[in-house]
């Protein structure tokens, strides 16, 4: 098999289903008339030549959606077929969620082609499913399918940003330090990272279950209208929680500005008490002739006792006025 070929499955839901193992097995299955899939490495060496080989026959725009290194989730119905880019959510070791596998996928009556640059859950389900005998015989069913696995782990990762916001508003009332800061603002970016995905994929979900399409009958386009209604439900989620961290940051930001001022309004209180203090003890340690008390033994007990009467009124001078 091609080194550009992951899997290929003929859309059989029967114990015969198999999975397919050599280039000719591959294009025969999906010349056939009965509806077969294959999913290709987006990066894979030899991916172009394989598909200008064996699926050159193709319009030259679904070619290049297929092929494009950068990629924004649409959808684009045609006469006989469907040409759509979604994205999942990505569950790879060592990847970030909300960094989201993109899927290019291309359906008509006799063939289902998906590319991929990176392992996608969702497609190992399918597949799993379709090997054991179990999934979608037809491409519309298949696409639901795919569209349905996809929008469980976005919902599944979103109920994972809910408990972290909702983590974030009860430690708020608590915590000050540092390292909340930097929880909510990196909560912040997964969000906003996350919807830039979901808005332009629940715009594309919108136009294929409005589209006229032969490959889609009644009941694919009522599970395509569900899992768009998900989807906006997803953003409107989104939405809600960036509001929500906002307020967040902000009772964060007051609470540390209180806590500042009242640092301020402390060092301005022990200022106000020690400048005349300093201003007095500054004035009797001046190295000059006839300060009082020179020769008087009792005289730095008298001027501590003085300091520390001044220090009272000082005190109930400011209680007077309300500063402390």
């Amino acid at each position: 098999m091609t080194e550009a070929v992951l899997f290929a499955c003929a859309l059989r839901n029967d114990v015969d289903n198999v999975v397919l193992h050599t280039d000719a097995s591959i294009v025969a299955a999906l010349r056939a008339p009965e509806p077969a899939w294959v999913h290709l490495a987006a990066d894979a060496p030899g991916l172009r030549n394989w598909i200008g080989t064996w699926l050159g026959y193709l319009d030259p725009h679904i070619l290049t959606a297929l092929l494009a290194e950068e990629t924004r989730p649409r959808a684009m119905p045609l006469d006989d077929g469907i040409m759509l880019i979604l994205r999942g959510v990505n569950l790879n070791e060592g990847a970030e969620p909300e960094d989201m596998v993109s899927v290019r996928i291309w359906l008509d009556p006799a063939r289902i082609v998906t590319v991929s640059r990176r392992r996608l859950a969702s497609l190992d389900d399918m597949r799993v499913g379709l090997e054991a005998g179990r999934g979608p015989i037809r491409p519309g069913a298949f696409l639901c399918d795919l569209v349905e696995h996809l929008g469980s782990r976005i919902e599944t990762f979103l109920r994972d940003l809910d408990d972290e916001t909702d983590a974030l508003e009860e430690d708020v009332l608590t915590d000050l330090s540092p390292e909340l800061r930097a929880r909510v603002t990196e909560t912040r970016r997964r969000i906003v990272g996350f919807r830039r995905h979901i808005a332009p994929q629940r715009d594309a979900l919108s136009l294929l279950a409005q589209a006229n399409v032969h490959l889609l009958d009644e009941t694919d386009h009522r599970r395509l209208f569900e899992s768009h209604d998900r989807l906006i439900r997803t953003v409107e989620e989104l939405d809600a929680m960036r509001e929500r961290l906002q307020v967040v940051k902000d009772e964060l930001q007051a609470a540390l500005a209180d806590r500042l001022n009242r640092n301020l309004y402390i060092l301005s209180v022990i200022s106000a008490i020690f400048l005349p203090l300093g201003f007095l003890t500054g004035l009797l340690g001046i190295n000059v002739g006839g300060i009082p008390g020179a020769d008087w033994s009792m005289a730095f007990w008298a001027f501590c006792s003085g300091l520390a009467i001044v220090v009272a009124l000082q005190l109930l001078i400011l209680r007077l006025v309300r500063w402390i």
